[in-house]
């Protein structure tokens, strides 16, 4: 039998409509559409609700596919009344009665639920403040420390595919899922979800693998390294064959309200995007941060009002007027300086990472691949080296611009993510 569900054979959506399939998919969209049979158990999968058009949408796919769907949303528990994840269960969701915009805000909730309602799936709305205190000290930390953080790398590894896992387990899921644009695939077909679908026993039958999205201008693999590898064969990204174009017009199919609810740009936690002042609030104002900017020969061009405004290759807002584009190449949280210099002197040629997680075993030598030093960088051809104790240097073919310790580099070969780590440093 199968590891997955097997989807209803058609696919009809949420106002009982068929919505075409695109050929070009092939086999990861068309998969096995084998019909439940009444005797089979229907698998369980626990989905993160946003509240945007993606996990929405997500909804639609899984359970036009038979799976059992149960929403979930996740909350901060700052301010709203939910109800808290206990240690031994599950509790019923509360009503949502705050509306003040924040992480997780009431509005983003009421607009899940109004989805999971149309859907007629159960829905949860559940208290995660602990974890999201983990993350929000992490963003501070390596700010201070003169890192670039990235939290949405963070809350995937910690709350996404930990607690939402844990949470799965305690309701008898299968599977957990989020609309992430990514996929992850086996040596055998996929169902209409999404999902592959081993025809054999067991999560061993074949080599599950993370890999790009469909789309290219939508694509979050590199966000999602962090997965433990034993959780690929539980998790289903049902958008991650499709378009967001797609998505949107079947939410549109589907009669959603948030089919052209605009994607969140800034960080969940902080929604009017001034970070500087979290970080403020969060660790006290009387934190001093100012200091001197310095060319790369050491001299005084400027002052600061906090290194923790700046990122290793900002260009702009520095307020410097040199005569020539400078750039932020480095910064020294010990002496409090931004160091500034143009735009040869930010480049790498290799730099050294930590905290690896690999998605394939572990290489014992060196291996070529594509590494990609932030969510928005093309992957870059290079040689990497891997260390003892979670380390590797990775060697690029050309010289790289704006490498940053703190965030992630990703390592592909093909569309395929074979692990990735936290940048340390670069040269």
């Amino acid at each position: 039998m199968s590891g997955r569900a097997r989807p209803r054979r058609g696919r009809p959506n949420a106002t009982g409509r068929g919505t075409p399939v695109s050929r070009s998919r092939g086999a990861e969209e068309r998969g096995t559409r084998r019909r439940i049979e009444d005797e089979e158990r229907v698998k369980r999968v626990v989905l993160a609700m946003s509240g945007g058009v993606d996990s929405s949408a997500a909804a639609v796919i899984l359970k036009e596919a038979g799976y059992d769907v149960i929403g979930l949303f996740m909350r901060s528990g700052v301010t709203e009344e939910v109800c808290a994840l206990p240690t031994g269960g599950t509790g019923p969701a509360l009503p949502v009665v705050s509306r003040k915009q924040g992480c997780c805000s009431a509005v983003d909730a009421a607009d899940a639920r109004r989805v999971a309602d149309r859907l007629d799936i159960p829905f949860h709305a559940v208290n995660f403040r602990d974890s999201f205190r983990r993350i929000q000290d992490y963003f501070v930390d390596e700010y201070l420390a003169g890192r670039t953080p990235n939290p949405c790398v963070a809350c995937n590894n910690w709350l996404k595919f930990g607690r939402l896992w844990e949470f799965a387990r305690q309701v008898g899921a299968d599977f957990i899922a989020t609309g992430h644009y990514a996929r992850i695939t086996a040596s055998a077909s996929h169902d209409s979800a999404g999902c592959a679908s081993v025809e054999a026993s067991g999560d061993r039958a074949a080599e599950w693998a993370l890999r790009r999205g469909a789309d290219p201008a939508k694509d979050q693999s590199y966000v999602l390294f962090g997965i433990r590898r034993e959780l690929l064969p539980r998790i289903l990204f049902p958008v991650g064959t499709r378009t967001k174009d797609e998505i949107r017009a079947l939410a549109r199919q589907s009669g959603l309200r948030v089919a052209e609810k605009p994607d969140s740009q800034e960080i969940c936690f902080i929604p009017d995007n001034d970070y500087v002042g979290f970080i403020r609030r969060h660790r006290g104002r009387d934190v001093d941060t100012s200091g001197e900017f310095v060319d790369t020969s050491g001299r005084v061009v400027g002052r600061h009002a906090g290194y923790e405004r700046y990122t290793v290759g900002q260009r702009k807002g520095l307020g410097l007027a040199l005569g020539e584009p400078y750039y932020v190449v480095a910064i020294e949280p010990r002496t409090r300086r931004v160091v500034v210099g143009r735009r040869e002197e930010l480049a790498a040629m290799r730099l050294g990472a930590r905290g690896v997680n690999w998605l394939i075993d572990p290489p014992s030598g060196p291996f070529r691949c594509q590494a990609q030093i932030r969510y928005r960088h093309r992957a870059a051809d290079a040689t990497v080296e891997p260390r003892a104790e979670g380390a590797f240097l990775v060697n690029f073919d050309e010289p790289q611009y704006g490498v940053a310790p703190g965030q992630a580099v990703v390592l592909y070969v093909g569309d395929r993510v074979v692990g990735g780590g936290w940048i340390e440093w670069a040269e």
